[in-house]
């Protein structure tokens, strides 16, 4: 990876409790694979630290709808549809786990709507205004949300890497194919070990 910390932004993906709880609708109903899931947690736990000791900018990117999730619409299909038809992220279910909590300097991403961090929020312009040209994502899910951002991320110009000891997705087969097949047609991957 060729820049400097101060042009890199950690974008942490959805690191709430939805996901890291137990009790979280979707850790328990759509992770089989909770060996990846707590691997990421370590990982991302990880990330956070070095780049909070590197200096990098720090983007957490939440999922938080209203209560009766009006932003959705009256949805058929996809996300908009699922995350209503379920009750996903609702109350503390959707506050950022206290691993992962931010501090002060740190950027917060609620307003978001779609699979990509970008969907609706302000994150293109954080990065913009910070002329942060080098993304690292980390997050929740793989072949969901972290693709999402992953591919809008290129489009719009910026490096981006994939740390892939810090993502998961529901299951091994939709992480290897993702790693596989598609994250190199928009970034990169990197891990704590190779950086």
């Amino acid at each position: 990876m060729k820049t400097t910390n101060e042009k890199t932004a950690l974008v942490l993906i959805e690191f709430q409790n939805e996901w890291l709880s137990e009790q979280g609708i979707l850790h328990q109903k759509l992770v089989t694979d909770k060996s990846q899931l707590s691997a990421a947690h370590r990982g991302g736990k990880q990330w956070l630290a070095r780049a909070r000791k590197e200096g990098m900018h720090v983007v957490h990117v939440l999922m938080r709808p209203d209560e009766n999730y009006q932003i959705f619409g009256e949805a058929h299909l996809g996300l908009r549809a699922a995350i209503p038809a379920v009750g996903s992220w609702k109350q503390q279910m959707a506050d950022i786990h206290p691993d992962f909590r931010p501090l002060p300097r740190e950027h917060v991403i609620r307003e978001r709507v779609g699979a990509s961090a970008f969907a609706g929020s302000n994150l293109d312009a954080y990065l913009r205004n910070n002329r942060i040209s080098t993304m690292i994502l980390c997050g929740f899910a793989t072949h969901v949300c972290v693709e999402s951002t992953l591919r809008e991320a290129h489009d719009k110009g910026y490096d981006t890497y994939v740390a892939k000891d810090a993502v998961a997705a529901f299951n091994q087969e939709q992480q290897s194919f993702f790693f596989s097949q598609v994250v190199h047609h928009f970034g990169d991957v990197i891990s704590l070990s190779r950086s």
